[in-house]
């Protein structure tokens, strides 16, 4: 089935607010993100600290706009080795499990048309990638918290889970900047679980078919 999931990219004319969280984030209303949620054990504690420790040093001394060469910087210093940290498969990976992923998935989609539309989502064993627009009077980061809480309700119920965060405290979510990088987003989504080296039965991805 299709569906008609309209896409803004980030306006250079309007201001971006920078929130901070665990993580900086650059929010813009009404725009689209690709967000990350990553389970509470899905990287080492002792790894995340020093990553967070790092990049804000990175961060303090490159205020954006970025160079071409800063943003290649970023990617290889940061994004990579996030990426390739939640690929490696740490901590429980409890998304494995076919009724938890249907569990997050089913979180997702009933808010899809409703607080947001849906473009395409990967759920992996350990993280979730997902490329959305929210509406334009939405709260990301409520819209986060919505998501997250009732799907680590749900799981943890399931998986009869107690005493230990199901979600790991913060998000990292990025505003697309534009259409070459909307068709990477989806063209990541699509290649994680292969470059992951997964089974079809540990995983689930959805691509909806986007009328730009």
């Amino acid at each position: 089935m299709g569906s008609s999931v309209p896409f803004k990219c980030l306006s250079r004319n309007l201001p971006v607010e920078i929130t901070q969280q665990t993580l900086p984030h650059r929010v813009q209303p009404g725009v689209s993100y690709f967000f990350t949620f990553r389970l509470g054990d899905s990287v080492p504690q002792t790894l995340l600290g020093e990553w967070i420790r790092q990049r804000a040093a990175w961060l303090e001394h490159h205020p954006q706009p970025w160079s071409p060469t800063d943003t290649l910087e970023y990617a290889e210093r940061f994004t990579e080795r996030m990426d390739a940290w939640l690929d490696a498969g740490h901590g429980s990976c409890a998304l494995r499990d076919p009724e938890a992923r249907k569990l997050v998935e089913d979180t997702i989609t009933k808010f899809d048309g409703i607080r947001l539309h849906l473009d395409c989502v990967v759920i992996m064993p350990n993280h979730v990638h997902l490329l959305v627009k929210p509406n334009d009077d939405e709260n990301v980061f409520k819209l986060n918290g919505g998501m997250k809480g009732y799907s680590a309700r749900a799981c943890n119920l399931l998986l009869d889970r107690t005493g230990q965060a199901f979600w790991m405290e913060d998000s990292s979510n990025r505003i697309v900047r534009d259409y070459d990088e909307l068709r990477a987003f989806r063209d990541y989504i699509r290649r994680n679980p292969v470059e992951a080296k997964l089974r079809d039965a540990e995983f689930t991805l959805i691509e909806n078919h986007v009328l730009n």
